[in-house]
């Protein structure tokens, strides 16, 4: 199984994307565990962000793509460009967002801004994205029907379930890698969002004070609830946590 980071200089560029960039500059950005990768095409204010999942890889672009046309209209996320899709793949440009992730080498060697960041980026799209609105839903009952469907056990690891404390329009995947950040230490928008739904604002939570740990070591995850503007709440965090590990575990081969 990939492991989410930046992919080697030399990754080879698929010719989809490599057609996107005409004569521009095409550099690989992100690989994604399921092989998804992205790329800047382009540089400065003008440059966009094209997406490439192989045929196979699991990854959803038509369902990204979908939220992003929807969510566009309300918060700083990336407008879609352009999507296609053949034998060999999908593929996604979007316009560029100013600014660079939260985990970039200047904001992990300045976490204290970046984490503040990522609590203030998570709480203004709770905030603009109206739930009365949104056609999707990440909800419990949805993620653990579709992890029962992938042939995983969707009820034991689980702990109690607990009640909604506010129910918003989630990110999906609120890691703190999704948040831009502009160099005067401001959040800039979101990225990566397949997911994005209605649920518990916890679900969002949960996952972006863990992700700090993974991304900058302990002791950050009150920050970000801070910056949110929220107390900590271990009960729905355990909760929240446990099923995300049951939705980022793979499936057991048949």
């Amino acid at each position: 199984m990939l492991i989410s980071g930046r992919p080697p200089d030399d990754v080879a560029v698929p010719v989809q994307i490599r057609r996107l960039g005409g004569d521009e500059s095409v550099i690989p950005v992100w690989r994604n565990g399921l092989g998804g990768l992205t790329f800047q095409v382009g540089a400065g204010p003008s440059r966009r962000f094209a997406k490439w999942a192989p045929a196979g890889s699991g990854v959803d672009l038509p369902a990204e793509v979908e939220r992003l046309q929807w969510a566009c209209e309300f918060a700083s996320v990336p407008v879609v460009l352009d999507y296609g899709a053949d034998a060999d793949g999908a593929w996604m440009l979007t316009a560029g967002l100013p600014g660079d992730s939260a985990i970039s080498d200047h904001w992990k060697e300045n976490p204290e801004t970046a984490v503040r960041a990522a609590g203030v980026g998570l709480r203004a799209l709770h905030d603009e994205l109206p739930v009365d609105r949104c056609p999707f839903t990440w909800s419990v009952e949805d993620r653990t029907e579709q992890a029962a469907v992938a042939g995983k056990d969707s009820t034991s690891g689980l702990p109690a379930s607990t009640s909604i404390d506010k129910l918003v329009v989630c990110h999906g995947d609120a890691c703190v890698p999704n948040t831009l950040i502009t160099e005067d230490g401001q959040y800039s928008g979101q990225v990566d969002m397949a997911h994005l739904g209605t649920a518990d604002r916890w679900a969002d939570l949960a996952v972006a004070t863990w992700s700090t740990e993974w991304n900058y070591g302990p002791g950050w995850e009150e920050t970000l609830l801070s910056a949110y503007g929220v107390e900590p709440d271990p009960i729905r965090t355990a909760y929240y946590r446990a099923l995300w590990a049951l939705d980022t575990t793979p499936a057991p081969s048949p």
